[in-house]
């Protein structure tokens, strides 16, 4: 049975649409979410976790922007690892990134439903239940639509939290926080292995690269701008917050902060913004991993059918209704502690492999020095062996198993390996 030719997808984004995309990915649930877990770990070293994961964050950007212009297709670094270093490393990162991302769609409906519906519950899963719903009907109707809803959706998150902390700075009873008092190395280590999860968006930019204009110049711009508002941002409300509270003390940090500072009518407002920034990060999201899906589809590496483009709408259909599915079991058996744990495993991976990619490319196609990739490579591999353990086993044998079905698959009944 010979394959039937699928329609590429459409070259439709500019920059602006692409930094939006990115921002919206990083800027999301976990600024709202993530500093009670990586303040368990870090104590008062929070902020060294987070200056530790921008590093590693931006060595793992520069790598993929470099192969990104090169490579300007869906996929990410899925196509990156299979050009330059063979078809098992490229379907090991895009299978990381599948498995993380995934778990990450669940992390942000769980953070969307935890703001909407302060009570708990069974009411709480089945909202993100409907917001899984909701956002991959969006992304089905066409990735325009997907841009511009997620520009909307950034702008009154970026609101918000400008808010957070012009209130939290201003605030004028700011607590003595003990300088490293009861940090360590491994506490510190494993908090920007949580915080790298908030940090990791800038994937969904280069898995778009098949839908981006003049992706060589474009690409590489988005990822760099968008890591920067995201840095930024993450830095201010860091800052601003550790001025009033303890992080590690609620786990909705950004409205106990603003409460603590005497600014109680902000707090709704403060669940608005985590609502609406959940809700941007889990569009871009499944965006991305449906490109993903679309690109090991078209290599076999997951079942061919899910390669289907609209034919209309020009997206990878079957891909976005199958993650959706997967996703919406997730949201109803999961927890959001595990699925940040083991999102950041699977993507920490999946940059490693981004780094060693870059670093095998020649001289006429690089734009920063090797050894940008070295300390990466490095990093992602440090924060992945220091997250919580349970999370790191479940991924790594997530990963174990595919790479065993697919040698299986690929050798056929006979035991002769398939070209």
């Amino acid at each position: 049975m010979t394959d039937v030719p699928q329609p590429g997808l459409a070259r439709r984004l500019g920059l602006s649409d692409a930094v939006a995309i990115g921002v919206g990915s990083m800027v999301g649930a976990g600024v709202f979410a993530v500093w009670q877990p990586a303040a368990e770990a870090a104590g008062s070293g929070l902020l060294i976790g987070l200056a530790i994961a921008a590093v590693v964050a931006y060595c793992n950007a520069a790598s993929s922007a470099q192969l990104a212009a090169v490579y300007p297709v869906a996929g990410g670094t899925y196509v990156y690892g299979r050009e330059r270093l063979g078809e098992w490393w490229g379907f090991a990162a895009g299978w990381c990134f599948v498995i993380g991302k995934t778990a990450s769609c669940a992390a942000m409906a769980l953070t969307f439903a935890t703001y909407a519906i302060p009570a708990g519950g069974w009411a709480r899963r089945l909202i993100a239940l409907l917001a899984v719903a909701g956002l991959a009907a969006v992304n089905y109707r066409g990735v325009t639509r997907t841009a511009k809803l997620t520009k909307i959706l950034v702008t009154c998150t970026l609101a918000v939290l400008a808010l957070v902390v012009v209130l939290l700075g201003t605030n004028g009873s700011a607590r003595a926080v003990p300088v490293l008092a009861d940090a360590s190395v491994h506490g510190v280590l494993q908090a920007a292995g949580l915080l790298f999860f908030a940090f990791a968006g800038y994937a969904r930019i280069a898995t778009m690269g098949e839908e981006v204009r003049d992706p060589a110049r474009t690409i590489p711009r988005a990822i760099l701008i968008a890591l920067a508002i995201a840095v930024v941002v993450y830095l201010l409300v860091g800052l601003t917050l550790l001025r009033v509270i303890d992080p590690a003390s609620s786990t909705a940090p950004l409205a106990a902060a603003v409460d603590a500072a005497g600014s109680a009518w902000a707090v709704p407002v403060v669940r608005a913004g985590a609502v609406l920034a959940s809700l941007g990060a889990l569009l871009a999201l499944i965006a991305g991993i449906g490109r993903t899906s679309l690109a090991m589809a078209r290599n076999h590496d997951l079942p061919g059918w899910l390669a289907a483009v609209h034919p209309r709408y020009q997206v990878p259909h079957r891909a976005e209704v199958v993650l959706a599915a997967v996703v919406g079991i997730l949201v109803l058996t999961t927890d959001l502690r595990g699925a940040i744990g083991f999102s950041s495993f699977g993507v920490l991976l999946y940059y490693a492999i981004a780094n060693i990619s870059a670093f095998t490319q020649p001289a006429d196609q690089r734009r920063w020095p090797r050894a940008l990739n070295v300390v990466g490579l490095l990093g992602c591999v440090v924060l992945a062996v220091t997250l919580p353990w349970v999370s790191a086993v479940v991924a790594a044998g997530s990963l174990g198993a595919a790479m065993l079905v697919r040698r299986l698959v690929r050798r056929g009944p006979s035991g002769s390996a398939r070209s």
